[in-house]
């Protein structure tokens, strides 16, 4: 049984650049769970609290991807407060523990990993509840928490050779609205993309005008977001090119693989966030652009 001393902060990679950093988090590794499901908290007013509740099963890993808010966990018994206010600096919650996310700096933005999809029966959202719950865990008994069987995936991935820059597209993702506390999207795995989620890479501090990301993949699928202030995404597949401006976080990309492709014109502050079909692999990368193209050439 979790208590509040098993709560653990966890430091990520930081690659440091002038025009903007860079940092990750991948399942199994600094996240210590396979990711099912991804979300993120934007828009809560500053000073608000959110987020009071407890899982049965699902295990939660939080980073403050900009601004800051506390993290309360309390097994119980005891409470612990630990503060996040750095994008390099993640919160490992196992489950168990009621949490409350509270002190939110204006513009903060939240990400959120879990290691199980959404399931209402998962959740206890009183308190009181709370308390008998754990007294069942001592006596020994448990509430049995529903399998939620994700969706197929919405399209089975083609060969790379048939992705052209018009096979990419934006993608609406689901906003649920608070008046007072704010806004969150999920992403499920197996549900809400053709992929699933196994890494998530965001790039912060970068100053406004500045450009980044001039490089391809030969296997990984992606969704770029605008988290927080906006920039343009152009791709090419090495015949034509197309530009999107992202600007809001409840809208991503969806860049299959096989293009290159520029991440230009970062608004200040701007957070770009990449939900990612694998975990890092440096032979995955193509960063000459004429290697990308003899690369497109023989497929």
């Amino acid at each position: 049984m979790s208590t509040v001393n098993d709560v653990k902060i966890v430091e990520l990679p930081k690659f440091l650049d002038a025009r903007g950093n860079l940092s990750f988090a991948e399942q199994n590794n600094h996240v210590p769970f396979e990711i099912k499901r991804t979300y993120w908290i934007y828009d809560v007013p500053g000073g608000e609290n959110r987020g009071g509740h407890a899982y049965r099963e699902n295990e939660e890993f939080i980073i403050a991807l900009s601004g800051s808010f506390d993290v309360v966990v309390d097994d119980g018994e005891n409470k612990k407060s630990f503060t996040l206010n750095r994008s390099y600096y993640g919160l490992y919650v196992p489950a168990g523990l009621w949490r409350t996310m509270e002190n939110f700096s204006t513009n903060s933005l939240a990400l959120e990993f879990g290691s199980h999809h959404f399931d209402k029966a998962d959740y206890i959202r009183d308190y009181d509840e709370y308390r008998r719950y754990r007294k069942e865990l001592v006596s020994g008994s448990k509430i049995q928490v529903s399998d939620v069987e994700p969706l197929k995936p919405l399209k089975p991935l083609e060969p790379v050779a048939k992705y052209n820059v018009f096979d990419c597209t934006m993608v609406e993702l689901d906003r649920h609205h608070s008046d007072r506390k704010g806004n969150l999207t999920v992403v499920e795995n197996g549900q809400t993309l053709p992929f699933d989620v196994k890494r998530v890479y965001y790039l912060y501090d970068v100053p406004g005008g500045e450009n980044r990301g001039a490089h391809a993949h030969k296997e990984l699928s992606q969704l770029i977001i605008a988290a927080s202030g906006s920039f343009t995404v152009t791709l090419n597949d090495g015949k034509c090119k197309r530009t999107f401006f992202l600007n809001r976080p409840y809208q991503g990309l969806y860049v299959k693989p096989g293009m290159w492709r520029d991440l230009e014109d970062f608004s200040s502050g701007a957070v770009c966030m990449v939900l990612a079909s694998d975990v890092y692999l440096k032979e995955d990368y193509i960063r000459d652009y004429q290697e990308f193209l003899e690369f497109r050439n023989n497929e």
